[in-house]
């Protein structure tokens, strides 16, 4: 199967990981990178790495002198127009999947870019409520709310919301058995804390495993102690409920999964490393994990 590789942010670690990892992934998959060829040469000597005579690139436009480390408004803009053209690729059906490499938030806001990440593009191209779900194949964590100050956060959480986010998780994973955080402290203890529990989540996974006609999903769960058993398939309410854990436990293996989209996308989950790029230090597990996830799950959207 192809994938279409979005190189990221050239001033940080992508290019590194994907030359890196190159002979290693091309086992599993095709890959073609969406970077020019002068930009590649310009990377690569930097690096000090030999260019992979099968390394398939697409053509971006633009050229510019890469500065390792620096928030950079052409590398940015550069690194947008590549992840445009990995879901050009996929939406034609030249590419099977695509994963991106990391890009700098900062970088596209310099660029004019009025996104603030991949999922934001993804949700507005594909006109879909994209579901944002983090970790690894021992634990999974889907995001209900994601960045958004916390103070809203429980207005967010309605049962009907809930409902359509739990079917739509389901048929983009096909996960078994998947928990559900509760929101307040010891998951609201009986409504002293808290009554969002009974109002909303509590109903909410009732009825959507009715509608399922299965036992999916179950909770709510007390949240300091979701995660003891270092594994399985969670819901978070919040950013960083669901995200503080994993990536305590999983830092280095994580990777991002936008679900719910006609495409499959996949991601390292970690940033541009600005400090050690070009220093041919970069770890590409996320990178490794992120292809990994896109052959198991292939077949579902």
């Amino acid at each position: 199967m192809k994938v279409a590789v979005s190189i990221g942010d050239l001033n940080g670690i992508g290019l590194e990981i994907a030359l890196k990892s190159h002979n290693k992934i091309k086992e599993w998959v095709e890959p073609v990178y969406c970077i020019n060829k002068k930009m590649l040469e310009k990377g690569a000597k930097l690096l000090n790495y030999k260019i992979p005579d099968d390394f398939e690139i697409v053509e971006i436009e633009g050229e510019f002198e890469i500065n390792p480390g620096k928030i950079d408004e052409k590398s940015g803009l550069y690194s947008y127009n590549s992840f445009l053209k990995a879901i050009d690729l996929a939406q034609k059906k030249k590419a099977d999947a695509i994963c991106t490499l990391p890009i700098n938030k900062e970088a596209w806001a310099k660029a004019g870019i009025k996104y603030k990440g991949h999922t934001e593009v993804l949700r507005d191209i594909f006109k879909k409520d994209a579901i944002m779900m983090l970790g690894c194949e021992k634990l999974y964590v889907a995001l209900f709310t994601e960045h958004i100050p916390l103070k809203e956060v429980p207005k967010k959480i309605k049962k009907e919301k809930l409902i359509q986010f739990f079917i739509d998780f389901y048929k983009s994973t096909h996960f078994e058995k998947v928990g559900v955080l509760g929101l307040n402290p010891h998951a609201g203890d009986g409504g002293v804390l808290g009554d969002e529990e009974i109002k909303e989540i509590m109903p909410a996974i009732i009825e959507t495993n009715e509608i399922l006609n299965q036992n999916i999903f179950y909770g709510p769960l007390v949240p300091d102690i979701a995660f003891k058993e270092k594994k399985g398939r969670f819901i978070a309410m919040y950013h960083d409920q669901g995200l503080a854990p994993l990536k305590a436990l999983y830092f280095d293996e994580s990777i991002n999964v936008s679900l719910n989209l006609p495409i499959l996308r996949t991601s390292v989950d970690h940033g541009t490393a600005f400090d050690i790029a070009y220093k041919r230090i970069a770890d590409t597990k996320s990178y490794e994990n992120a292809i990994k996830y896109i052959i198991k799950h292939k077949d579902i959207k």
